[in-house]
């Protein structure tokens, strides 16, 4: 077990020196990307738009959902490659392959936390105090992490015999975005389609991340009540069709 956890820190570590070690900015460009898409959203969606916040400032608003969904999409989006990436070592040793795609997620860990920071900043600056009902914002980290690994899992374990299942997830990633509230509250959706968008867990996630650092209140169970047994239920299944299927990875990469 020791040396199955140092594969996967040495393989997240090597995704994040990858990454950023030739790049300029580095991980800076954690930062950029949720910045950048809160720049256009809140021209879109709050100067033009005039989307409620739910009393917050629309720039915080749009970033606290930005942020746990850039760790969402890419992660699922380089961990979907990632045992084709890998076929070298998937091919050539025998280790669990989901220290593969756990270590994709693992090494965007660094971007989460850069973008958290710039997020705890941004409170700062904005004034926003936060109540007793921040300290529940690692249990929705937690239930993002657990949600994250289980979309990777499933679809790197079906790219591996589907190629077009990569192209497919990045096509979808870009409409999930507008179907998860980030540059809206779920409140504006209309009540006979929300129950639609409460079956995606990131929904659930966001809106109670937003509502325990942003409103001083409880978040809302009846929003977030259901997603836990889902994001559970997804990684049972991901994980049960993982170990169903690696035994013939090697002879399909």
């Amino acid at each position: 077990a020791g040396a199955y956890l140092e594969l996967l820190m040495n393989l997240a570590r090597r995704e994040v020196k990858g990454r950023y070690s030739q790049s300029l900015f580095g991980a800076g460009w954690a930062i950029a990307q949720p910045l950048a898409m809160m720049a256009v959203f809140t021209l879109v969606f709050s100067r033009l738009g005039q989307m409620p916040s739910g009393g917050a400032p629309y720039p915080l608003f749009a970033f606290a959902a930005l942020v746990p969904w850039f760790f969402f999409s890419n992660s699922v989006n380089s961990g979907t490659m990632s045992l084709i990436t890998y076929r070298n070592i998937v091919t050539k040793t025998y280790f669990p392959r989901e220290i593969v795609p756990l270590a994709q997620v693992g090494s965007r860990l660094v971007d989460l936390a850069a973008a958290s920071s710039l997020f705890a900043l941004l409170l700062i600056y904005y004034g926003v105090s936060l109540s007793a009902w921040a300290a529940l914002t690692p249990l929705f980290v937690v239930l993002l992490i657990l949600f994250t690994l289980g979309t990777t899992l499933l679809t790197s374990s079906l790219n591996v015999f589907y190629r077009d299942v990569s192209p497919v997830v990045q096509i979808g990633l870009q409409l999930w975005l507008y179907l998860t509230p980030v540059a809206y509250p779920l409140s504006a959706v209309p009540e006979e389609y929300r129950a639609f968008f409460l079956l995606s867990p990131l929904a659930g996630v966001v809106e109670g991340l937003r509502s325990v650092l942003l409103s001083d209140r409880a978040p809302d169970w009846g929003v977030v009540g259901l997603t836990p047994a889902l994001i559970v239920g997804l990684l049972a299944a991901a994980l049960l069709l993982f170990k169903r299927t690696d035994k013939y990875f090697a002879d399909v990469i």
